[in-house]
């Protein structure tokens, strides 16, 4: 799988390349901020057409972890829709595959910041999930055993800056799995001020690549994003 194993509170975990992530001992497979029809929100907010192809392009990026692990369960950790709407508006042929890639297992949809109630798409619908010795969220809080998303993290290694995890001995926050998301500097306050030392970063790509998370400070230009 090219990903990076590692334990938190006692739960054996693979951060995956594609940006999702495996809880090895409990067949549980998770993924974050998909923002499912944001192309769809931009369109009906601000008039801006951006290509309509990040559903099918997202979705099928999580087929893929699918076919090759088969979990039990799928935790999608908020923001799973860029607004309910955008889950009302969902074509057919979208619907279709994501109803398939729930056949056969738990799917759980935690609720996000984007998307904070039920969309008529299968699955239960949580605030949190447990699953061993971890709870899932949505927005990190300063409880222990935590994983959460919200803040798509990126990091920066050799001039370079991609999605990536961060974690430390208390919590795990994902990146963003879906296309049109964007992204924090992973020295930005608002996540560094979460994390003690020693912390890690594991950037996706071709293959997951575990970095230490040092202090050094974010680019002069680095203005931080809305989440």
């Amino acid at each position: 799988m090219n990903g990076h194993d590692f334990t938190l509170h006692s739960t054996r975990c693979v951060a995956l390349p594609s940006g999702a992530l495996y809880l090895t001992d409990h067949d549980t497979l998770c993924v974050s901020d998909l923002h499912l029809g944001k192309s769809d929100r931009i369109a009906r907010r601000s008039g801006v057409m951006l290509p309509p192809y990040e559903v099918r392009e997202t979705l099928e990026k999580l087929q893929n972890d699918i076919n090759a692990l088969n979990p039990k369960t799928l935790i999608c950790l908020g923001d799973s829709f860029d607004d309910l709407d955008a889950a009302k508006s969902l074509h057919d042929d979208m619907r279709l595959l994501l109803t398939a890639l729930q056949a056969g297992r738990k799917w759980v949809w935690i609720e996000g910041n984007h998307d904070p109630g039920p969309a008529d798409l299968g699955g239960v619908h949580l605030a949190e999930f447990k699953a061993g010795t971890l709870t899932f969220r949505h927005i990190a809080t300063h409880q222990i055993a935590e994983v959460s998303g919200h803040y798509h993290p990126n990091h920066r290694v050799a001039g370079r800056s991609r999605p990536a995890f961060i974690y430390d001995k208390n919590r795990l926050i994902l990146p963003a799995f879906g296309t049109y998301t964007g992204g924090l500097s992973s020295h930005a306050g608002d996540l560094r001020r979460l994390f003690s030392e020693p912390a890690i970063a594991v950037l996706t790509g071709a293959k997951a690549l575990a970095v230490p998370l040092t202090q050094a400070p974010p680019p002069r230009h680095f203005r931080g994003k809305s989440y």
